[in-house]
């Protein structure tokens, strides 16, 4: 018996289901164009199943965030979604008011409507309870029109924002198929992990992965971390080198100069556990060029890691009894930087061990290189993910279980 409701626990026929999916997709830089679609994907059975039981289906879902290069529409979510499940999809320009109420009022069994990004909602990513997000007009103004909240953004699920807990004190509310089979494999995992356990942090993100790595090892959850992209550098940069202008601006746009601080004293406690890159790659002149760690700073950005970082880290992991992968070595994007992430991918995918793979751009390397049938488990989340395998609950699981026993709901 699960500590949530599942979509086996309602009566699905003619009912408007708000389906809260995480379709927050790695994009071009330049079109916006969506460059993976693995997370519409593993979403896809819970849409079927929904049309299929002829529900009235109204998707809500968030793309990048105000102010980003990829906070936009989601019309293209909205057509990619229609081609992979081969059924009509209409795209609402709107959240929660006229346009999108009229839109729900107007559905038939079977149908499918696709809401802008709810990250245009003010007061989304406002930190509040499940409870004052209930009385947000976002989950004011669409709950007459719905009859069940169903949450399948297992990625998002350790964020408490207004779409994601707002609904489940005021409305019958359960886990999607997806959200569902990432806790059942997790939970299954985290029961009984085969050591040494090894985390490999990489992409261009550092911030979150400072407190994420302490946990880790503080809890004994991880007994070697390997750092890749900006989260080695910024590592590098606490350790006293100089990187380059180039990079060491990089770092200060995503994160603080106090983190370094922070990186200084972890380092300090967990020498032997944290292991950091000894050679890079850039781009010199079109053409890819290892340098090493003693020939910092250089004016050229850091693209990927070095062939004798790969070595090292291929090494180490071939001794795992347990991965989890989070965030890519490199600029894997450019086939010139390709090589440390498909090498270390590879090793992974082939290692004796039980290979969890979570994060947007993270999966989009897995597909890219054809490695996703060797990965033991493909998550859709990256920060959920981590803080799942730290222990912390997730609030977005707290709230669908509150969920269950609450008689107060709309049902």
């Amino acid at each position: 018996m699960k500590e949530y409701n599942t979509l086996d626990d309602f009566e699905l026929t003619n009912k408007t289901i708000l389906l809260r999916v995480d379709f927050n997709l790695p994009l071009d830089k330049t079109t916006l164009d969506i460059l993976d679609t693995t997370r519409i994907k593993l979403v896809l059975p819970t849409i079927q199943e929904l049309v299929d039981k002829r529900a009235k289906i109204v998707i809500l879902a968030h793309q990048g965030r105000s102010g980003s290069w990829d906070f936009t529409s989601m019309d293209k979510h909205a057509n990619a979604l229609q081609d992979l499940l081969n059924h009509p999809v209409l795209f609402i320009n709107d959240i929660y008011q006229d346009t999108a109420q009229q839109a729900i009022t107007g559905m038939q069994p079977g149908e499918i409507i696709f809401l802008d990004n709810v990250r245009k909602f003010p007061q989304e990513t406002e930190k509040k309870t499940a409870e004052e997000h209930a009385q947000s007009d976002l989950v004011q103004h669409l709950l007459p029109y719905i009859d069940l909240y169903v949450n399948d953004a297992f990625a998002a699920a350790h964020r408490a924002q207004c779409s994601l807990i707002g609904f489940t004190p005021v409305v019958s509310s359960c886990a999607g198929r997806l959200m569902e089979k990432e806790l059942t494999t997790l939970e299954t995992i985290m029961k009984n992990p085969q050591q040494p356990s090894i985390f490999l942090f990489g992409g261009a993100k550092f911030s979150d992965v400072i407190i994420t790595i302490e946990r880790l090892l503080q809890n004994k959850t991880a007994d070697i971390i390997l750092l890749t992209g900006l989260p080695a550098n910024a590592f590098l940069k606490a350790q006293g080198y100089h990187l380059g202008e180039q990079n060491e601006t990089t770092l200060l746009e995503e994160g603080t100069s106090e983190q370094f601080g922070d990186i200084k004293t972890l380092l300090s406690r967990y020498t032997d556990q944290i292991k950091l890159p000894v050679d890079f790659a850039i781009d010199q002149d079109g053409h890819r060029q290892e340098l090493s760690l003693s020939s910092l700073p250089t004016s050229k950005n850091l693209f990927d890691i070095g062939e004798e970082t790969i070595n090292n880290y291929s090494k180490i992991l071939e001794t795992a009894g347990t991965i989890f992968l989070s965030g890519p070595c490199g600029v894997f994007e450019n086939p010139l930087f390709q090589k440390g992430t498909q090498r270390i991918f590879t090793t992974i995918a082939h290692a004796n061990a039980f290979s969890l793979v979570g994060g947007g751009h993270t999966v989009a390397a897995v597909e890219q290189l054809n490695l996703r049938d060797k990965m033991s488990h493909i998550s859709t989340g990256g920060g959920s993910l981590e803080k799942f395998m730290m222990g912390e609950k997730l609030v977005v699981v707290e709230a669908l279980k509150k969920a269950k026993n609450n008689p107060l709901v709309k049902s």
